[in-house]
């Protein structure tokens, strides 16, 4: 088995404050890349990534977000990349679809030295009239729900160390 990969998954942290250093494009493309080698449902690749470099788009879906939950806060936490997962809401596995891809772009990342976080509520903003109006503004189809997204960007910050697993979180049979 491969020591480098194991070591990756279990260094990955959730990073909740990030610099205002833009990410290169060519990062941001490897990264955006990982996420389309994710395994879908039937290999039917019902996920659609959405990228946000934009300043005034990255604004507005952190209000959307923030919106939900009731708040005025960052929910992406300063990073300068937002990166949306949504899917084909007919798909019977969109989440679980959108779930790998998210998974494998916080891999990536952090393979090439930046942090993300998993950040919820994105389905509650594209099944509302606010989302689908930026899904018809980007030319994408209505029919898309929000799996996930990812804050992305470099670490202001050294990560925590992993909480220690729990004793029961595997069991043989």
């Amino acid at each position: 088995m491969d020591n480098d990969f194991l070591s990756l998954i279990k260094t990955r942290r959730a990073v909740r404050a990030y610099t205002d250093e833009p990410v290169p494009s060519d990062v941001l493309d490897a990264i955006l890349e990982a996420g389309t080698y994710a395994p879908t449902g039937g290999g039917r690749q019902s996920p659609v990534i959405v990228a946000i470099t934009n300043p005034e788009y990255r604004q507005e879906i952190a209000r959307l977000n923030a919106e939900v939950i009731g708040n005025e806060t960052d929910p992406y936490h300063g990073a300068p990349v937002v990166v949306l997962v949504l899917a084909n809401g007919s798909a019977n596995t969109f989440v679980e679809d959108g779930s790998c891809v998210l998974e494998n772009m916080m891999l990536a990342a952090h393979a090439l030295g930046l942090g993300t976080v998993w950040v919820h509520r994105e389905r509650e903003i594209f099944d509302g009239e606010k989302g689908k109006a930026l899904l018809r503004e980007w030319g994408l189809p209505e029919t898309l729900r929000g799996v996930g997204a990812i804050a992305l960007g470099y670490p202001a910050r050294e990560p925590g160390r992993p909480a220690a697993r729990k004793q029961d979180y595997i069991v043989r049979v």
